[in-house]
């Protein structure tokens, strides 16, 4: 779900090759979540190996990974510790969504309509604790440095981000904006081009950055948290009702204040639903004092052979495809390695 304010949020397009170089934190969580539900077969039906077990998830890790390490950029993935425990709201408002998205599938399949199958299919989608494991496992055989933040991945990315002087957070959601990253690129995992209803669009990576963000709105971090709050967030996913992005904007930039920003909206606040309602205060301190801690970036040694074990031995992946991967995969570690020497 994640936070909505990509109407209000300047964004530039920019070239991959611009990262060369550059350590990124990734919101493992997302990006693994984007992976299953998009890498599909026509019907939206995920990748599965010859036991049915999905393998989506791993097909992204792999293929598109090797796409980012080729162009010299430096990986570091982020996975989820335990949330708060706000979140549970998100986690039942996900499951209403599987459980509707469910029924619509099995009425598109009824009606042999493949569109809507895979429509359908993407909201299905959910991550086990077998798919984070071998998950890790293959990022670490891949070089790819791996973190397991104490809570929120997108919290722990955007840290890290700030303080280890990674050059951005690799996220779809805007919610690393609220933890302060101070660069977010979206669309950077993506595959580079999806298909419409109309035709093929390409895809290219979008930087926001914080600064620029806070100077175009005219507000500052505080108040983009508040923002955030009206509009929505995984904690309070109904935030304030009738208050989009546009109509939080002016009532922040009016009230300035997180106490006067949230006395003004009080009212439709102490009309909320006992499910929906939430305390701002609570939610405003989980982003500015989010659970992370500090973590070294170490990037493992390439594993080829245990690479092959995941995908090829366990996973049914074609060995001559993987091959053909790997031996990528070797000559974009050599030619960072020559690049280090140099420098």
């Amino acid at each position: 779900m994640g936070l909505n304010i990509r109407d209000i949020v300047p964004k530039k397009e920019f070239s991959v090759s611009e990262l060369k170089g550059k350590v990124v934190c990734v919101d493992a969580f997302n990006v693994l979540y984007q992976f299953v539900s998009t890498i599909r077969q026509q019907d939206g039906t995920p990748l599965m190996d010859n036991k049915k077990r999905i393998t989506s998830h791993l097909s992204g890790i792999f293929y598109r990974n090797i796409n980012l390490i080729e162009e010299g950029i430096k990986l570091v993935y982020v996975f989820d510790g335990t949330p708060p425990d706000l979140k549970y709201k998100t986690h039942e408002k996900r499951k209403e969504v599987r459980d509707v998205a469910k029924e619509k599938y099995e009425h598109a399949k009824d009606m042999e309509d493949i569109e809507g199958m895979r429509r359908y299919s993407m909201s299905l989608t959910k991550i086990n604790d077998e798919m984070i494991k071998e998950s890790k496992e293959l990022l670490n055989a891949m070089g790819i440095c791996v973190i397991q933040s104490p809570g929120e991945g997108e919290a722990g990315a955007s840290y890290l981000t700030r303080k280890h002087n990674a050059y951005a957070t690799i996220s779809q959601d805007y919610d690393s904006l609220l933890f302060g990253t101070p660069k977010l690129i979206q669309n950077l995992t993506m595959a580079r081009r999806r298909k419409t209803a109309t035709g093929w669009i390409e895809i290219k990576p979008e930087l926001i950055d914080l600064g620029n963000v806070l100077n175009s709105l005219e507000i500052d971090l505080d108040q983009l948290i508040c923002l955030g709050i009206l509009v929505g967030t995984d904690y309070n996913p109904k935030g304030i009702p009738g208050v989009g992005q546009k109509k939080a904007l002016q009532i922040v930039k009016q009230y300035k204040q997180p106490v006067l920003i949230f006395k003004s909206v009080e009212e439709q606040m102490n009309n909320l639903s006992e499910q929906d309602s939430f305390d701002w205060q609570e939610i405003f301190s989980l982003f500015k004092k989010p659970n992370v801690t500090d973590f070294d970036f170490k990037f493992p040694k390439v594993d080829e052979e245990k690479i092959k074990d995941i995908l090829v031995r366990e996973h049914d992946f074609s060995l001559e495809r993987v091959e053909k991967q790997l031996e990528r995969l070797r000559d974009a570690k050599e030619k960072s390695k020559q690049a280090t020497l140099k420098f």
